[in-house]
């Protein structure tokens, strides 16, 4: 098959790759589009220790069943399906309990690190247990179903916040997951959405999208405008989205006393928090990983229009332009949110 390979930082190569193994409980899926994630772009500068070379990235995905392993009764050669990034074991207690993100056997589809390497969808074909995958409506397209994946995470982050009646909630980055977060809050109705980015086209998508007001924190005082949309409150629940020790600290800035900072955002590996303020103040970190049993809520509301995909997708390319597209992203000269790659 031919795949898009990581190679070493900075580097993708369009070439020759053996096929996929097909286990027992596996099913072969023919991938027709894959989106590529902002955790890829910043895994393929080498610099997060997630994409260890040589891997094939790619977890965003869609395509057609091609064949079953000898367990799969499910699933039948044809069906269209999407598929989930988190390759559990469906063994473990974590797995029975409905935590399958927190798997004891947890890999991830297109990442490399000490303890694993999992082939991802940057390719014709990937093989994949059967329980992460879902089927999608005759009428969704391939490249819509690719956006299950992260539409999952932001779900998955919005069930990890707990609220408290009429809030106010940030949403702190305004990338393809700060967006989906910001459509699953509405989805559980509050009283008002701020979000905040560094990029004014990304701040317009969002306001296009729901958020009530948009603040560029390079222009305006993100905790000024906070306070003033709050009577002084602060908000309530602050969704961090980005990944930065200087965003993180802005999250607990504008949460209310006895508020929750819900952390998504995985840039950077550590980063320094005022824990006396943290302390003092009463607030909940909360972390939100991946997604556990949202993928075929994600694929429900974008089949019904409550998730809005088609602001997100920038441009739909042949896989074999990934280098460029991954440049493209790397560099953020243009008005890019989400590139699709087409094998």
């Amino acid at each position: 098959m031919k795949a898009l390979v990581h190679t070493q930082p900075y580097q993708l190569e369009y070439t020759d790759c053996p096929d996929p193994t097909l286990g027992a409980d596996d099913v072969l899926i023919r991938v027709k589009a894959c989106g590529i994630c902002g955790s890829d772009v910043q895994g393929y500068t080498g610099q997060t220790g997630r994409r260890m070379p040589p891997i094939i990235m790619g977890h965003e995905a869609a395509g057609v069943i091609e064949a079953l392993g000898s367990g799969v009764a499910a699933f039948q050669p044809g069906d269209r399906v999407c598929f989930d990034s988190t390759v559990n074991c469906n063994r473990c207690e974590p797995c029975g309990s409905g935590q399958s993100n927190r798997c004891e056997q947890r890999q991830v589809l297109g990442v490399s690190v000490p303890g694993f390497k999992r082939h991802g969808a940057y390719a014709e074909l990937v093989a994949v247990p059967w329980w992460i995958v879902t089927k999608i409506p005759d009428e969704m397209s391939y490249a819509q179903a690719s956006l299950a994946e992260p539409a999952a995470v932001g779900l998955h982050a919005a069930h990890r916040w707990f609220p408290a009646g009429h809030d106010t909630v940030v949403v702190i980055g305004a990338g393809p997951i700060g967006l989906f977060i910001l459509q699953a809050v509405r989805l559980k109705g509050v009283a008002k959405i701020i979000v905040s980015d560094i990029n004014d086209y990304r701040l317009g998508v969002a306001r296009q999208l729901g958020a009530d007001r948009v603040v560029n924190p390079a222009q305006e005082d993100l905790k000024a405008v906070v306070l003033e949309a709050t009577g002084g409150r602060g908000a309530d629940a602050v969704f961090e989205a980005v990944g930065r020790p200087q965003t993180l600290q802005a999250a607990a800035g504008v949460t209310i006393t006895g508020g929750q900072v819900i952390a998504v955002g995985l840039l950077d590996r550590m980063v320094e928090l005022d824990m006396q303020e943290f302390i003092s103040r009463e607030l909940t970190l909360t972390g939100s990983y991946a997604s556990a049993g949202e993928h075929r809520e994600a694929v429900d509301h974008l089949a019904a229009g409550r998730l809005v995909i088609e602001p997100l997708i920038s441009t739909v390319l042949p896989l074999e332009q990934g280098p460029q597209a991954f440049d493209r992203l790397l560099k953020g000269e243009e008005d890019l949110l989400k590139i699709i790659l087409e094998p």
